[in-house]
Formats: structure tokens, sequence, C-alpha cells
């Protein structure tokens, strides 16, 4: 581990594109204390604290993922979200849309040209989110008096949706840019930094808490092996594969035999991600955050109904993670594409004929691994709600939940990304070291101008 530390240090590309990295992210945090105009921090952060209290809402749902920057009241207040939704629209709509689908099997081209939708997409999005953000900030109080004594109220919404739009646009470039040359996907580090940016604060108050006496020793060597245990059983699902057997036949064609070789194909467990989670999470929250709107008996029954911590909210969670990871896993993956693929080079699975039998059988393993993976998120996203039920003094749980799941399988592939850029160099290394040997060899076998023959 310390010899790959210190190689990533020693190569100048890799080291370049860490500190290019660091950087950009950097930047992200800063930006996160920049107060959008005519806001009071103080405000918003009393006015997020009483949603919470109250049940939440989408608002709270943001303050998670932007690490805290709406309750900076932040230009930055909508953080990543509008751009994910964004992508995750687009892949859908390229199940229904045909045009959708015939770019994404164009090339590059075709993907400039859906990145490009879904920037549109993005700043649409952004501009809807700004509007609700704007009014919720009006209508609570939280507006500076003399800043909206000097605009009034459209002034204030124009102005903090163009604030907010721009912020997340700024967003998306810094991402893209960090993707493009550093290290992992940019959209995911930011997500990873905006939610490791608040353990600190997590942990002290924890530790305050413990010295108060407010939480029991047993509570917190509790809430210790669950942390470790789910820390351990997201690493090994992330890391599990159902690999199906696959044999290719031999082609003979003239002299050369070609095929023959026995493979198999990865199945990843959870092959969606951290997609369920978050579209449930967005579905549940906006009918709660629109009965807090419309001032109507029957909506404040569907609030309460809909507040996170009941054991209605949690069984609708569980129910739209489980719909979201096979309705992801069908957008993302398809047997039949996988079969023809698989005909055509030659290859089959083992007791399988190909065609129709191989897709239908890939499509059986898929729903079945892929019910697992859904069994897997849904325990790890109601995790915290079950150690405070097991808790008397509700011991937080700051280290489980959504955020860890996604903490975790950034962490995991930002290291695959390095370990791929260490074998690359290695590689690098090693065809560059012989071809130069080979050409110093040759050139000093080849005669000189000077000493070959005058007949040459």
């Amino acid at each position: 581990m310390m010899n790959r530390l210190v190689g990533l240090f020693r190569i100048p590309d890799l080291r370049n594109r860490v500190f290019y990295t660091l950087a950009l992210l950097a930047v992200y945090r800063i930006g996160i204390f920049v107060t959008t105009p005519g806001v009071d921090r103080t405000a918003t952060r009393g006015f997020l604290n009483a949603q919470q209290d109250s049940g939440g809402g989408f608002l709270n749902l943001f303050n998670f993922f932007s690490g805290g920057a709406l309750e900076n009241a932040s230009i930055f207040a909508l953080g990543i979200m509008p751009y994910i939704t964004s992508s995750i629209i687009m892949t859908m709509m390229a199940v229904v849309v045909p045009t959708i689908e015939r770019l994404q099997k164009e090339g590059e081209q075709g993907r400039k040209k859906i990145n490009q939708y879904t920037r549109y997409g993005t700043v649409l999005i952004s501009v809807i989110q700004g509007v609700m953000i704007a009014q919720s900030f009006k209508s609570n109080g939280v507006v500076n008096p003399d800043w909206a004594a000097a605009w009034g109220g459209f002034g204030f919404i124009l102005i903090t949706v163009l604030t907010l739009t721009a912020g997340t646009a700024f967003i998306m470039w810094l991402g893209e840019r960090i993707t493009e040359r550093g290290i992992g996907n940019g959209i995911s580090l930011i997500i990873f930094a905006g939610i490791v940016a608040r353990l600190p604060s997590a942990i002290y108050e924890t530790a305050v808490g413990i010295k108060n006496q407010t939480y029991q020793p047993s509570e917190i060597m509790l809430l210790g092996i669950v942390m470790v245990a789910v820390l351990a059983a997201i690493v090994f699902v992330e890391k599990g594969q159902r690999r199906i057997p696959v044999q290719y036949a031999k082609r003979v064609v003239g002299n050369q035999q070609y095929g023959g070789q026995a493979t198999h194909l990865p199945l990843k467990i959870n092959v969606p991600g951290v997609i369920p989670p978050i579209f449930a999470s967005t579905f549940l929250m906006f009918p709660a955050t629109i009965a807090s709107f419309i001032q109507a008996d029957w909506m404040r029954s569907v609030q309460v109904i809909l507040a996170p911590g009941s054991w209605r909210y949690e069984v609708l969670f569980v129910l739209l993670i489980i719909f979201f990871a096979y309705f992801y896993t069908a957008v993302q993956f398809n047997p039949v594409d996988v079969a023809d693929n698989m005909r055509k080079f030659g290859g089959f699975i083992p007791g399988v004929r190909p065609g129709k039998a191989t897709a239908d059988y890939i499509d059986f393993v898929l729903s079945r691994i892929t019910f697992g993976g859904a069994l897997y998120l849904s325990a790890v996203c109601v995790l915290p709600v079950a150690i405070q039920k097991l808790t008397s003094n509700q011991v937080p749980f700051y280290f489980g939940g959504t955020g860890l799941l996604i903490v975790v399988s950034v962490a995991l592939d930002t290291v695959q990304q390095i370990e791929g850029h260490f074998i690359g160099k290695q590689y690098d290394g090693i065809s560059g070291g012989s071809a130069l040997k080979i050409r110093a060899r040759s050139d000093a076998n080849k005669p000189s101008l000077s000493t070959a023959p005058a007949s040459v």
C-alpha cells in the first residue's frame, strides 16, 4: 500500500492528475461558503432544522448531497443533483425514444450529442428546482429585509434562480474537467466530497455526546460494530460478480486456428449502483414537500404518512428501491444484445442453446442477482432507522445508509482507476524500454556512412 502511495507521486502524469482533482474539489468546497444574494444564512439553518424536525423534505435531500451547501444558503445550494437527474432521465428515454437510442449507437459523436442534451436538461431542472427553493425561502422568512424591500418578491426569485442555476452549471463544468483531466469520475467525486466534508462535524458531535454521557457505552459499541459490518458488506457486494461460463468454438482460417478458449461473462450483483436509493428518496420527498405548500387536511395526512422514520415510509422506500433496481438494470443491460454478440463470435454457454435460449438464461440469472442486490441496497439504506430504534437515546448513525454506500462505491471506483493508470504506466515502461533496446541494437548493427563500402 505504501509503495502504491509513493509511486502515485513519482509518476508525473498521475501526480498532476491527483493535484488537479484536489484543486478543483477545493474550489467546489470554497464555493459552499459563498452565500446567495439576499438570503440570511442563520435564518436558513433554523428553517432547515425545523424542516428536519417536522419530517424533512426535498430541501434536506439537497442539503445532504450538496455537503451542507443549502444550509449555508450557498450559490451551490442545488448541488449536482439536477445533473444526475437529467442523466438518468436521458438514460431512461433511450428505451422509449428511438432517436436517443440511435445516438447511443453512433459512437463518440452520439455520446457528445447526448451529453449536450443532458446539459440542457440540467439547466431546465435547475430552473424548476431553483424556483421552488426561492419560493420556499421567501415564504419562510429567510430573506434579508433590506434586500426584499429593494428588489421585491419577483426580483428576489429571479436573482436566486439565476444564481443557483449558474452554480449548478459551474459544478457540472468542474465535474467534467475532473473526469477529463483528473482521476476518477468527477460528478461522483463531487458528491463524495460533499458527504465526507460533513464527517468531522458528525464525529465531533458524537464525541460531545459521549463526553456528556448522552450515549451509553454499549450504544456506541453497537454503533461501531454495525458500522464496520456495513462497510465490509458494501465492499464485498460491490466487488461481487456472478460469472457465467462462456466457451468459444474453434475456427480455422487458412493455416491459422482461432477461438477455442474458455472465458466467462461477469454480472455484477449490484448493477444499478446507488441509483435506486437516490430515485426512491426523491420520489418520496416530493409529495411531502408539495403537502407542506398546500394547506389541506388530506395533504397533511399524506405528509404524516410519508414522514421519514415511520413504518409506512420505510416499506414504500424498500419497495421503490426494488422497483428502480429492476428498472435501471433492464435499461442498462440487454440480454438479447449480449446473446446476439456471443453468437456472432462463436460463443455459447455450455448446456444452453445459442440465441433466444441464451438470452432467457442470462435474463433469469440477472433477475435473481438483481433481487439480491435490491435487498442489499434496502438493508443498507434502512439500517440507520433500525439502529436508532434499538437505542434508547437515538444514537446518530452518520456512517450508514445512502451516504456510506456512495462514499464506498466512489472510493472503490477511484482506486480501480488509479490501478489502471499504474498498469498502463508499467506497460508503457516495458514496451518503451524494449523499443529503445531494439532500436539501439539495430543502430549498432547498421553500418555508418563513413565506413560503408564505396560500391554501396
